[in-house]
């Protein structure tokens, strides 16, 4: 029996020390199951001559995706995905994409770290799992009605395509519907998606130790009848971010802040205030965030290293703050909520010690701004 393709996307996360297992985990297992249930699916039509036929569609509303992760060595947290989708062409193409911003953790900050520490769906907004199927692959589900799997797939994410495999179980519930569960849950490594870094941001903004290791359990259930009009339209890729619609209040609006100022990805060339155009993803981000935060006022503060003469990084501070002040007022964020200062080398988040130290060093931060 040939291979049928399904995601793995629970990480492994790797770095030194048993101290970061992220969400990503969850993320990419998740992904696999889904390539796994547009295989099972196309099984389910085999009384056709093409057992791709039809429109095979995945049921959102009966389908999960959790991922588990584990913090401090001894907590382990249960999250999920809120939107994916899935399709299987008649050429038995297996295409499934989940929405990284619809991270679900249970608390909103946390979804939101995620979301912007170590998903970067700024840049990065879904994750992309395709496997090709072969109908000789299908050949006795129609018969048995539940078989095992060993599946090959191409999971893409952060901008990197890795070649994964994994085991599921695909049951035939009917002619037009079929299930794929995961057959244990499953791990993968960070470091192949190179998120590493992303993994200490997250350990520096919640203060926590996170387990180089996660899994992610999935049942995906396809069909090729009519669905819901809720089901079909989750096929329609699409943001959704899990948080609350229309304007944040004060505590949420101060956590994005600090949240995004942890980022690092507002860019300058070395000596220079020009924002760089890598920026504007993260730029665009912050401008729909404080314009949910109306009645508040945000501060814009410029740091550097300690490299160089302090005069100069102290002005050099002050004209990157402008920089992305009027930036901000560029895509539609009111200049008089924003205000901006230099700190030049003064307030160091760590040693100037090391490469990665220094970088976290050269930073722009938002807060609330109460003068």
């Amino acid at each position: 029996m040939t291979r049928q393709t399904f995601f793995t996307f629970s990480r492994t996360l790797s770095h030194a020390a048993p101290r970061r297992s992220v969400r990503l985990n969850g993320a990419a297992r998740l992904m696999g199951a889904a390539c796994l249930a547009l295989a099972s699916c196309a099984g389910a039509s085999l009384a056709q001559d093409n057992p791709f036929a039809g429109n095979w569609v995945l049921d959102k509303t009966a389908s999960v995706l959790t991922f588990q992760t584990v913090k401090n060595n001894a907590v382990v947290e249960n999250s999920k995905f809120a939107s994916f989708t899935g399709t299987i062409d008649e050429t038995g193409l297996a295409t499934i994409k989940v929405q990284l911003d619809s991270v679900d953790t249970n608390i909103d900050l946390r979804n939101v770290r995620m979301r912007f520490l170590f998903f970067e769906t700024y840049n990065f907004a879904e994750a992309t799992i395709t496997t090709q199927l072969d109908a000789a692959l299908l050949e006795g589900l129609k018969t048995r009605r539940v078989m095992p799997y060993h599946i090959t797939f191409n999971l893409e994410m952060h901008g990197i395509s890795k070649t994964l495999e994994t085991d599921a179980i695909v049951t035939l519930a009917s002619d037009g519907l079929v299930s794929v569960a995961s057959a244990a849950p499953i791990p993968i490594g960070v470091k192949l998606f190179g998120m590493e870094e992303n993994v200490l941001k997250l350990e520096d903004a919640a203060k926590v130790k996170i387990l180089p290791s996660g899994s992610v359990s999935f049942n995906f259930v396809f069909s090729n009848g009519e669905l819901p009009a809720s089901a079909l339209a989750a096929v329609a890729p699409q943001s959704t971010a899990v948080e609350t619609k229309g304007n944040f209040d004060v505590e949420a609006c101060k956590g994005r802040f600090e949240i995004l100022s942890r980022t690092g990805a507002i860019y300058f060339k070395s000596g220079s205030s020009k924002v760089e155009t890598d920026s504007a993803p993260l730029l665009r981000t912050m401008s729909e965030i404080a314009n949910r935060c109306p009645d508040l006022k945000i501060q814009i503060a410029g740091h550097t290293d300690s490299d160089g003469h302090e005069a100069f990084n102290q002005r050099l501070s002050e004209a990157r703050a402008e920089a992305v002040l009027e930036y901000l007022t560029g895509i539609g964020v009111d200049a008089g909520r924003l205000h901006s200062i230099g700190y030049g080398e003064l307030r160091p988040v760590a040693e100037n010690d090391t490469p990665r130290n220094r970088r976290l060093n050269r930073r722009i931060e938002f807060s609330v701004y109460d003068g």
